[in-house]
């Protein structure tokens, strides 16, 4: 790792486990590049943000079919989890007075489920009408069982640069309760419980279009889900769909997307109705010592 890139880790891990902390990045006339957290003349000061941002894709989809007498509305879901949909119908004509407004299901992995339909109160003339479609991650019925997380690393010790509730950007509900933790890029990551693979990002470079980066999510058997973000370009050696355990290697660490320093971002959600919300979590152990900029390595 570069110098300055070492100084970097060692400024944010000073930074203390919750509160903010302004690092000022320099660059003098010969090109080369200086962090501090005091400023000085030309400084540009830098803030850690790491907003919990992910696009999941257009993996559900609502499928409109219709029929003699009216139209039919099924969920597709193509993502190796559950999921929760929505459908609003506004602004029916010529529908039969039966005709649901709106619509909540769960549609399991892979499948597709018949939602409603709409009959017409005159045959032989179309109904109209305008949807609104919505879906979340998750099964809300589940129930969260109790567990207490290894650390999803190897190497180490490192410490938090933000932790839960942390001023930067812990504090919109999907990422109120992650954990940041400062780590030299390419530091081994694993998953921390087992369960199975629901969605990746391998290819993004630097800030790249996502602000999760390269990041690999896990449905665990209660429903929750472990989220690891910012990961290393190419390094994701999972797929979508594969079952994993405690220990499975899964990529390596990095600084891609919303990211202001090398770190992993670890963050446990779960459906709580139409929404993602991060969970509290504890690691089975504290996160302390002094830091280590080589135990990461292979």
């Amino acid at each position: 790792m570069p110098p300055h890139l070492l100084l970097f880790c060692a400024l944010l891990l000073a930074a203390g486990p919750s509160w903010a902390m302004t690092i000022y990045k320099n660059t003098d006339a010969d090109g080369v590049v200086s962090y501090s957290d005091r400023p000085s003349p030309g400084a540009r000061a830098l803030v850690f943000r790491d907003r919990m941002v992910e696009q999941l894709g257009q993996q559900v989809q609502l499928q409109v079919s219709k029929y003699a007498d009216g139209v039919r509305f099924s969920a597709r879901n193509e993502l190796h989890a559950p999921v929760e949909v929505e459908l609003r119908l506004e602004r029916l004509g010529n529908v039969q007075n039966l005709a649901p407004r709106i619509v909540r299901r769960v549609v399991p992995a892979r499948s597709t489920l018949l939602l409603t339909a709409l009959g017409a109160r005159k045959p032989g003339t179309p109904v109209s009408y305008r949807e609104q479609f919505n879906y979340t991650l998750g099964n809300p019925a589940q129930r969260t069982q109790a567990y207490r997380y290894p650390f999803p690393w190897r190497g180490g010790p490192f410490r938090l640069s933000q932790g839960p509730n942390g001023t930067y950007s812990h504090f919109g509900p999907k990422g109120r309760y992650a954990m940041d933790i400062a780590m030299p890029e390419g530091t081994p990551i694993i998953a921390a419980r087992a369960g199975v693979v629901i969605k990746t990002e391998n290819t993004q470079s630097g800030r790249g279009t996502n602000p999760a980066g390269n990041f690999v999510r896990i449905l665990h058997a209660d429903g929750t889900m472990g989220v690891y973000l910012h990961l290393m370009r190419g390094s994701v050696v999972v797929s979508e769909g594969q079952r994993v355990a405690y220990g499975t290697p899964l990529a390596r660490s990095g600084n891609t997307g919303n990211s202001s320093g090398p770190h992993l971002h670890f963050v446990v959600q779960r459906n709580v109705g139409l929404a993602l919300e991060s969970i509290p979590y504890q690691f089975n152990q504290p996160i302390g010592g002094l830091p280590s900029f080589t135990a990461g390595n292979p």
